[in-house]
């Protein structure tokens, strides 16, 4: 390659070598945690939350900007945590983005054996591309929803007319959804679907294209008829099942508490990403959460080792209990460290996966009161 040395080539491959360790390191320790008896106890792994958390930089970065949310300058870090505490991807991302572009692009890089199918988001989730590309890529998008009086519902046809419910989609014959237009594009919608899925071309860059894209073009105007669809279903749903509602609401309670647990852990230099370099910002965020990952196991291991204790003493454990104990624990946490150089080469002890509670109930009981249709 003309203009490069071979020197130049080689810091660069080992540059981008050492994020896919990164990726492979935080993939090993999400698989070591989902194989944890005690993760059942939180979730299955089929859904997770995303959401980005503020992280200052210097006002020499290149790639800062001001924070129109926060009035600082910084980047964002944008996670996707499991249903089971656990991060699944985090990259960091520029304060001016759309921070919804990013939801679908984390659970397709995702390269651990937990695969959600749920995503779950805060209302930035609500966009109708967003909610387009989800469906056409098998996943169900359930955002949080807020103010409500800024959202449209469609209906199917303009004769449509509903008992109860007519006045939330406007004046009878309004609102209508363009299924022909869709009928029409759905081999284009699938094939750059499939192009997303594939790593053609990412579900980033897609979306961005999608956000600002002219009406005119039919493909553009056939993802805003299915992220219309999508959406009103999405609606319905949140307003009619208050169990749902609550578990969209403790998934992205996690996303919350992930964020504060992973700034407590990552206190050094203050918090604050000093290199100018997009590369080495990648991989302090995901050296960030591979030590938060590393600590959320280390509790859940220390959490099951006390139950199994408390039974072993005769008492009755109880899987709901378990539920409500979070990970994110730090009072046992010396953060500076104690190093002991001459047991590096110590091999450490195997850990008990195993614990005797049925935390089976916990998912019927989810079942029960889940209440999910599959989305049109």
């Amino acid at each position: 390659m003309p203009g490069i040395s071979g020197h130049e080539l080689s810091y660069t491959a080992n540059r981008h070598f050492s994020i896919v360790l990164l990726y492979e390191a935080i993939a090993d320790l999400v698989n070591a945690h989902a194989r944890l008896d005690i993760s059942q106890a939180w979730g299955d792994g089929t859904a997770v939350a995303a959401d980005g958390t503020h992280m200052d930089t210097y006002l020499d970065n290149l790639l800062s900007e001001t924070s129109v949310r926060y009035g600082k300058p910084g980047g964002i870090a944008y996670h996707h945590i499991s249903d089971t505490y656990i991060a699944l991807f985090t990259h960091f991302i520029p304060c001016g983005v759309w921070e919804a572009v990013y939801i679908i692009e984390g659970l397709l890089k995702n390269s651990s054996e937990v695969k959600p199918t749920t995503v779950h988001a805060d209302t930035q989730g609500q966009s109708q591309p967003v909610f387009a590309l989800a469906h056409l890529l098998g996943f169900d998008l359930m955002p949080r929803i807020r103010n409500w009086k800024g959202l449209t519902f469609y209906r199917p046809s303009k004769t449509t007319e509903y008992v109860h419910i007519d006045a939330l989609f406007g004046e009878s014959g309004n609102n209508v959804i363009d299924f022909d237009l869709i009928e029409s594009q759905f081999r284009h919608l699938m094939k750059v679907a499939v192009s997303v899925r594939e790593g053609v071309i990412s579900s980033s860059t897609l979306l961005k294209r999608l956000r600002s894209g002219s009406k005119k073009n039919a493909t553009y105007a056939a993802f805003r008829e299915v992220g219309r669809v999508i959406r009103t279903v999405q609606l319905l749903r949140y307003l009619s099942d208050p169990a749902l509602r609550r578990r969209v609401t403790a998934a992205t309670n996690k996303t919350e508490s992930f964020n504060g647990f992973s700034q407590w852990i990552g206190f050094g230099n203050r918090g604050v990403i000093a290199d100018n370099d997009p590369v080495e910002q990648e991989k302090a965020m995901k050296f960030n959460a591979l030590l938060t990952n590393a600590v959320i196991f280390h509790n859940a291991l220390d959490i099951a080792e006390i139950v199994r204790q408390l039974l072993e003493a005769g008492w009755e454990i109880d899987p709901e209990d378990l539920a409500h104990i979070s990970p994110y624990l730090t009072e046992h946490i010396n953060r500076f460290g104690e190093y002991s150089t001459h047991e590096l080469g110590n091999q450490p002890e195997a850990y008990n996966p195993k614990l005797d509670v049925d935390f089976t109930q916990l998912r019927d009981q989810d079942l029960r009161t889940e209440g999910f249709g599959t989305a049109a």
